[in-house]
């Protein structure tokens, strides 16, 4: 049984609170690189704070606490110059460590003590595989991971970005949850187009236990330890990152205690006939949620559909009114592993899954290899077959949608893709 203080201990995210000094000692993306080709500051919120990222004029990025501490202005309207972020308010400028650069009339009446006595507060962006990302914790900063999937080549990689108004933790839950593949993505569909099919029951389920998180293998009907359900189990990275298959991420970035950030990063073999293959830069897009006719959750793609299960929770789940079954091991096996690293953080020991090492970090790889089976280069008529099996249920999706996860692939993207998978 849940308490209410048990849950609140898990779903809050803010300094200082024992889930939020967690989440604080990992890497979380919270942009996409395309984003800031267009305009170079843009206004984020992260684990409750609101912060404001920019690109320098030297290519850098910078994050910034949201308010110039002159007169507490919004920076997300300031601009970028030679001297970092600039507060159009009064011109108070800052560099991507949250020195003031630039105070200008301070400046020409010779009060320079005032700009050398103030910092902003500031937190470090990387940039990896068309992402940045933000870490908000102590020194000293972890490594970003450098994970497997984003050295593939000869593939199509684009990015999905979807808010989503729910806590990040019933969202990240759902990754630990063989079962509701079943039901939700393939039992529901089946009802959405009007058949009587019904998906293999889930026989066994099993959780493993891996230095970054867990892994989970399951056995349906009509297969057995030989199906790649069970030899390539599915990864639920900590805290919040979820691995199925072997051609894409599902980041739960917690944006405060009630929003999350759902963020993609998918990448897409190529036929053998379309390689070699090489993407200069990574597209993104804003996922669609709702249908703007009628005002309802899309349940077409496969995480629209966990977004309806996500939010119909509530912003934050009531967890002291649940009853799990055998089905949700995964989930009481997550939330002690949450427990244990809250109670790491505050021993001053880093939590599961944090990476310090250069030489592990060249590349982290996976527990099983699947890398060969993921990139593989099929024949035409092959890869046409896997798509359409991938699609899985026909008359759910227009058969022109190419991408299963979200719906509202915008058609520059879509045209992309076809140019690359020779469509």
């Amino acid at each position: 049984m849940v308490t209410a203080e048990q849950n609140r201990s898990w779903t809050q995210t803010g300094k200082g609170t024992r889930m939020g000094e967690l989440l604080r000692r990992y890497w979380h993306p919270i942009a996409a690189v395309g984003e800031l080709d267009e305009h170079p500051v843009k206004p984020v919120r992260l684990l409750g704070e609101d912060l404001v990222l920019y690109r320098g004029t030297d290519g850098g990025y910078g994050l910034l606490e949201r308010h110039c501490p002159h007169r507490r202005a919004d920076l997300s309207y300031g601009f970028v110059d030679d001297c970092g972020l600039r507060c159009s308010y009064h011109g108070w400028a800052f560099d991507a460590e949250g020195a003031c650069t630039s105070a200008p009339f301070e400046d020409v009446t010779g009060n320079h003590r005032l700009r050398e006595r103030v910092r902003q507060v500031a937190y470090p962006v990387q940039a990896m595989a068309g992402l940045l990302f933000a870490y908000l914790g102590p020194q000293p900063v972890p490594l970003l991971p450098n994970w497997e999937l984003f050295g593939y080549e000869d593939g199509f990689c684009q990015i999905v970005i979807a808010p989503v108004a729910c806590n990040w933790l019933q969202c990240a839950e759902n990754d630990i949850d063989p079962v509701h593949f079943e039901w939700l993505h393939d039992n529901w569909s089946y009802v959405q187009v009007g058949r009587d099919d019904r998906a293999p029951r889930h026989l066994k389920i099993q959780i493993d236990e891996w230095e970054h998180g867990f892994a989970y293998r399951r056995i349906v009907e009509g297969s057995d330890e030989n199906s790649p359900f069970w030899r390539q189990p599915r990864l639920h990275l900590m805290p919040n990152l979820f691995m199925p298959g072997g051609t894409h991420f599902e980041y739960r970035v917690p944006v405060d205690d009630e929003h999350t950030l759902s963020i993609v990063w998918s990448y897409e073999p190529v036929p053998a006939d379309c390689r070699p293959f090489r993407q200069d830069d990574i597209p993104y897009w804003y996922a669609q949620l709702t249908d703007p006719a009628t005002g309802r959750w899309i349940t077409t793609h496969v995480i629209n559909q966990d977004t309806v299960a996500w939010v119909g929770q509530g912003r934050i789940s009531d967890r002291e009114n649940e009853h799990l079954g055998r089905s949700d091991r995964g989930v009481v096996m997550f939330r002690r592993r949450l427990v244990e690293d809250m109670e790491k953080v505050a021993r001053g020991e880093d939590p599961t899954g944090v990476v310090r090492d250069p030489e592990r970090n060249r590349v982290v790889c996976w527990p099983d290899d699947r890398r060969g089976e993921v990139t593989k280069a099929l024949p035409r008529d092959d890869w046409l077959a896997r798509k359409a099996r991938f699609g899985r249920i026909a008359g759910l999706r227009d058969p022109n949608d190419h991408f299963i996860f979200y719906a509202g692939q915008p058609e520059h993207v879509r045209k992309r893709y076809e140019a690359a998978m020779g469509l």
